[in-house]
């Protein structure tokens, strides 16, 4: 018998396989695993006899979900912006702390004096706060270097994440995320000069997974979004965007008509742009904490997203600025208590859902083909994950079919 193949046994499943269907839940289940993949899952019961003289662990009990996917972070980038969270708790708005130079602007500023190993030294210690939580994927956003050189090597630390640290890491190029002081009051000439040129070049060196943008007053209008999508579309790459976050430019619908991974923020979004994205298939990335952090008073439009049939992913939206989390099980309680999410949506918004969000087919649900990502939990039922404040009940991580 090959020592790759092992039975998880005695532990309640919650697959996420099909949305409304209870987690997907089985109680006195089985997972099979072959290498890193799964084989088989299901009842005790109803376990084929071809299993059973595999290697056994049995995991007394224990909950067992997907592995947490991370869809939407910035967590490579250069100092912090503390001085900035104080700032917005004397009545300084996002966008007064923008246009007066803080914002993204002040951590460009940071990112470019930063080397590679500055910037993967301080990447790491988030990576790591989210793979205490069961993670397996995370998505990492370029965008603060906002010039060639520093856009390269924060996705060359992006893609170094992944021989440093057991996890898949999924890059998005984010060079129109914000207009930089060089440019001001250019912005159509920063798309042409640097944005396209250090998007060619870092697809040609084999950085890009995705392209996003930021659509919004303060950083790029729709116009100047959808250049940036064409030339995607030329390299093959697909997209995502920021949308609808503070205001509505039809950011969303100018995403979906582009066949867009996801649409992401969304606290602007209408029922048009929401029935676009249902019909282009794009998921909705919920992002709690920047709305937590912002102290903004507008939420998503979680029914309208229901109502469509909408997938919602949920993440953290790592970033120095707007969301300084690392916790994507905070991200889940802050989804469920500010926007009256399900536990169980946030929890498909952390796998299934996420999954799709990154254009990935190999994981974020537990079934036969998929890889062997799973978390193992120390609670009785799923809604704990989304219940707790503060509190991490993970058991165990397994990737590629090997515990943590």
């Amino acid at each position: 018998m090959s020592s790759s193949r092992k039975l998880l046994t005695n532990l309640n499943l919650a697959s996420m396989v099909a949305a409304g269907d209870a987690y997907g839940l089985v109680e006195g289940a089985v997972i099979a695993m072959d290498a890193e993949r799964i084989t088989w899952c299901g009842s005790r019961d109803s376990l084929p006899s071809q299993y059973v003289n595999w290697q056994q662990e049995d995991l007394a009990g224990r909950l067992v979900t997907p592995a947490l996917i991370d869809c939407h972070t910035h967590v490579v980038f250069g100092g912090n912006r503390a001085r900035e969270f104080e700032m917005r708790l004397q009545g300084a708005s996002y966008e007064e702390i923008a246009r007066s130079g803080g914002g993204i602007v002040s951590t460009v500023s940071a990112t470019r004096k930063a080397s590679e190993q500055d910037l993967l030294n301080s990447a790491l210690p988030r990576v790591d706060a989210l793979l205490a939580e069961g993670v397996s994927v995370i998505e990492i956003k370029s965008g603060y270097g906002l010039d060639t050189d520093t856009e390269l090597a924060m996705l060359r630390v992006a893609r170094a994440i992944e021989q440093h640290r057991l996890v898949r890491v999924k890059t998005s190029f984010l060079g129109a995320h914000a207009v930089p002081p060089e440019y001001k009051d250019r912005a159509d000439a920063y798309i042409d000069d640097v944005c396209i040129p250090a998007l060619e070049k870092a697809h040609a060196e084999g950085l890009v997974d995705a392209v996003d943008g930021f659509c919004e007053s303060i950083a790029f209008m729709s116009a100047q979004i959808e250049r940036v999508f064409e030339k995607a579309g030329e390299l093959g790459l697909p997209i995502k965007l920021h949308a609808e976050q503070l205001s509505n430019l039809g950011g969303a619908k100018l995403a979906a008509s582009h066949g867009a991974l996801s649409a992401d923020h969304l606290e602007y979004l209408d029922e048009d742009g929401v029935e676009a994205m249902a019909e282009a298939g794009t998921v909705a990335v919920i992002l709690p904490g920047a709305f937590y952090t912002l102290r903004e008073t507008q939420a998503p439009p979680i029914g309208l997203l229901r109502k469509h049939k909408v997938p919602m992913a949920v993440a953290t939206d790592c970033n120095p600025g707007s969301s300084p989390l690392a916790s994507l099980l905070l991200t889940m309680n802050m989804a469920c208590t500010l926007f009256r999410m399900t536990p169980e949506e946030t929890l498909a918004g952390a796998t299934r859902n996420a999954a799709t969000a990154l254009g990935l087919d190999d994981t974020g649900t537990i079934e036969a083909g998929k890889r062997a990502d799973l978390a193992v939990w120390n609670v009785g039922h799923p809604a704990e994950l989304a219940y707790r404040i503060g509190f991490n009940p993970l058991h165990s991580r397994i990737f590629a079919g090997t515990a943590q």
